[in-house]
């Protein structure tokens, strides 16, 4: 039998942070994590184009970090689950907070944003990363999943 070797990609797992863990932000409230995303969103695009992101956070819920996820048009964005868990993975998130922009400025969930939340709540389970909270913001508002007894 011959011995065939395949060139394999190597795929390392790191992490960096740039604070120390009692230096990062602490989210107890949709209205702290809205003031987080709306502080570090680009004022440009809110009321232009959809965007998603999540913020990741540790079991205590200090912000590890916040990834923009996709950018759409003005109706509409894709949040792949692949994506969104493959980076809370990677940064060993124990939750985090979904969002995304309602350029409208219409911060009600649409149908497919309360299917892409529990689709995303589900796949937190399994994977023991809890989705806390889904937050649509808008310039001037936000409409938390949490705080509306939806999540």
């Amino acid at each position: 039998m011959e011995n065939t070797f395949y060139q394999l990609a190597e795929i390392e797992i790191s992490y960096r942070p740039k604070f120390k863990a009692n230096e990062r932000p602490q989210i107890d409230s949709a209205s702290k994590a809205y003031e987080i995303l709306l502080g570090n969103w680009n004022q440009d695009k809110i009321a232009l184009i959809e965007e998603f992101k999540i913020i990741l956070l540790n079991r205590r819920n200090r912000v590890l970090g916040m990834v923009n996820i996709s950018q759409g048009g003005m109706a509409g964005t894709i949040a792949d689950p692949k994506i969104i868990f493959a980076v809370a993975l990677k940064a060993c998130a124990s939750g985090i907070i979904l969002s995304h922009s309602h350029p409208s400025g219409e911060s009600s969930p649409s149908e497919s944003d309360i299917s892409l939340t529990r689709k995303l709540v589900e796949v937190g389970n399994l994977l023991d990363i809890r989705v806390l909270d889904h937050i649509i913001v808008c310039e001037d508002r936000y409409f938390s999943f949490l705080d509306e007894g939806m999540l």
